[in-house]
C-alpha cells in the first residue's frame, strides 16, 4: 500500500521511523502527534533556558572578577609570605662557622712538610658561634613582620584601586549604552518627523526646506548614534581590561544607588585614617621605627665563642683552645651613633609623608563630596523640572504643527532642546556616579555593602 492510500485510509499524519519511538515505521493519529511535538519542543527549550542564558553582570560581580584576575594581589601575597619567612629566620642565631687547618708546618730543614716531626706542628679543627643578642634578633624579626604588614596594606590599596577602576569602567559602559538608547529613541521620532515633512510637502502644506531640515536633523542624530556606539565599544574594552572580555560582553544589571554613600560624609574625614594608601605609609613609619630600634641595639656588640681542637705528633700532647671575640666599637660617635641618627631621621620622613598624604586625601574627598552633592541637586532639577518642561514644550509645538500653527523648524528646534536636556541629564548623572564610585571604594571593605545586586530596573533615561 502506498503512502497516498495509507493516508486516505487511516486519516492520520505520517511520521518517519525514529529510533526513540517505540513504534518504528508506524502511523499515528493527529491527536497523538500534537502532544509529542509539544513534548519535544519543551525538551529542547528547557535546557536552553536553563543553561544558555547568563545572568546580567552586576557591579559587584564585575569587581569580584577583576580582583580574582589581578596578578598584583598575588605578587603582594608572595611578598608578604617572603617577609614572614625572613622574620622566622631573623629570630635564629647565625650559623656556626667550621674552622680547620694546619699550624706551624715546617717548610725547610729535615722536618720539611712533616706533620709529626716538630712539636709546634698541629692540625686543628674547631667551631665558632656568634651569639647575637636576643633583643636584636627579636627586633629584626619585628622589622620583617612590619614589612609583611606593609605588603598586605599595599594589597588592600590595590584591591580598592581595582574595585574603583572597575566601577568606573562599568558605569562608563552603563551610561554609554543609556545614551545610545536615548539617541535611538529620538531617531525613531525623527524618522516620523521626516515622513510628516514629506507628506506635508506633497500636500502643499510645507516647503522643500522643511523636508531638508528634517533630513538634516535625522542625519545629525545618526551621526551622534554612531559616536555613541563607538563609546560603548570603547567602554566594553575598558571594562574587559579589568573584568575580562567575556564578562565585558555580558548585559549589565541595573545601576547602583549612586545617591547614597556607604559612610556618612561627615565621618569620612575620620575614616580616612584607615585609607589604604595612608595605611601603607603608616606601615612604612613602623618599619622605620623598627630599623631605628635595631640601630640602637647594634650599639651593644655581640660576642663570638670559638672552640678549637689541635692534634700534634704522637710524641706530643693534643690541645684544646677556647677563645672569645668581641668587636671593638671604638668610634661609636661617627659610626653607630650616626646610623642611629639616620634611622631617626627616616622616622621623621615617614611620619611627614603620612601626614601630608592624609591631608591630601582629606582635601580631595571633601572636594569630591561637594561635587557629588551638587551633582545630585542638578540631577534632581533635570528630572523634576527641566526635562518635563522640555517634553511639554515639544508636545505643545507638535500640537501646533499638526494644527498648522507652527512650522517644521519650530518642531525640530523643540525636539533638539529636549534631546539636549536628556543628554545633559545623563552626562551629569554619569559624573555623579563616577564621583560616587570614588567615594564608595576608598577602602576595599566599605564599598561592598552598597551595591550587592545593583538596582534592577533602574531607569537611566
Amino acid at each position: 500500500m502506498d503512502f497516498a492510500t495509507q493516508r486516505s485510509t487511516r486519516g492520520g499524519a505520517y511520521i518517519p521511523p525514529l529510533s526513540f519511538f517505540s513504534i518504528p515505521g508506524e502511523y499515528i493519529s493527529r491527536q497523538q502527534f500534537i502532544p509529542i511535538l509539544i513534548f519535544l519542543a519543551g525538551a529542547a527549550i528547557v535546557p536552553a533556558a536553563t543553561y544558555g542564558v547568563e545572568p546580567p553582570l552586576t557591579l559587584a560581580e564585575a569587581q569580584r572578577r577583576a580582583v580574582e584576575r589581578s596578578r598584583q594581589t598575588l605578587a603582594q601575597d608572595s611578598a608578604a609570605a617572603a617577609s614572614r619567612d625572613m622574620a622566622i629566620a631573623a629570630r635564629r642565631l647565625p650559623d656556626p662557622v667550621l674552622k680547620f687547618g694546619v699550624e706551624n708546618l715546617p717548610v725547610t730543614g729535615p722536618d720539611q712538610f712533616s706533620m709529626t716531626g716538630d712539636f709546634m706542628t698541629m692540625g686543628r679543627i674547631g667551631v665558632m658561634q656568634e651569639f647575637t643578642r636576643t633583643e636584636k634578633r627579636q627586633l629584626r624579626a619585628q622589622r620583617f613582620e612590619r614589612e609583611a604588614e606593609q605588603f598586605l596594606a599595599q594589597k588592600a590599596a590595590t584591591v580598592a584601586m581595582i574595585q574603583r577602576e572597575t566601577a568606573l569602567a562599568w558605569l562608563d559602559r552603563l551610561y554609554a549604552e543609556a545614551l545610545a538608547d536615548v539617541l535611538s529613541e529620538e531617531a525613531r521620532e525623527a524618522k516620523l518627523e521626516v515622513v510628516a515633512a514629506e507628506g506635508a510637502y506633497r500636500a502643499g502644506r510645507g516647503s522643500q526646506a522643511d523636508v531638508i531640515a528634517a533630513h538634516s536633523a535625522m542625519l545629525a542624530l545618526e551621526d551622534q548614534i554612531s559616536e555613541a556606539h563607538g563609546r560603548v565599544r570603547t567602554a566594553k574594552t575598558a571594562l574587559g581590561r579589568w573584568a575580562g572580555q567575556d564578562a565585558a560582553d555580558l548585559p549589565l544589571a541595573g545601576k547602583p544607588a549612586v545617591d547614597k554613600l556607604p559612610s556618612d560624609p561627615a565621618t569620612l574625614d575620620a575614616e580616612l585614617v584607615h585609607h589604604p594608601q595612608v595605611t601603607v605609609l603608616t606601615k612604612q613609619e613602623e618599619i622605620a621605627t623598627a630599623e631605628a630600634r635595631i640601630a640602637q641595639a647594634d650599639k651593644k656588640a655581640d660576642w663570638s665563642v670559638e672552640v678549637m681542637y689541635s692534634q700534634r705528633g704522637p710524641a706530643y700532647s693534643n690541645m684544646v683552645s677556647v677563645g672569645v671575640s668581641i668587636p671593638l666599637q671604638w668610634d661609636q660617635k661617627n659610626r653607630q651613633d650616626r646610623e642611629f641618627a639616620s634611622r631617626l631621621a627616616r622616622i621623621d620622613q615617614a611620619r611627614a609623608d603620612r601626614e601630608e598624604a592624609l591631608r591630601m586625601h582629606r582635601a580631595e574627598v571633601r572636594a569630591i563630596v561637594v561635587e557629588w552633592e551638587s551633582g545630585l541637586d542638578r540631577v534632581s532639577r533635570y528630572e523634576k523640572e527641566i526635562i518635563p518642561l522640555a517634553k511639554e514644550r515639544t508636545r505643545a509645538i507638535l500640537a501646533a504643527y499638526r494644527g498648522g500653527k507652527s512650522g517644521i523648524a519650530d518642531l525640530l528646534m523643540g525636539r533638539r532642546s529636549e534631546i539636549d536636556a536628556r543628554i545633559q541629564a545623563l552626562r551629569i548623572e554619569m559624573e555623579v556616579a563616577r564621583l560616587w564610585a570614588q567615594l564608595s571604594f576608598l577602602r576595599p571593605d566599605i564599598g561592598a555593602a552598597t551595591h550587592p545586586q545593583g538596582l534592577p530596573g533602574g531607569d537611566l533615561k
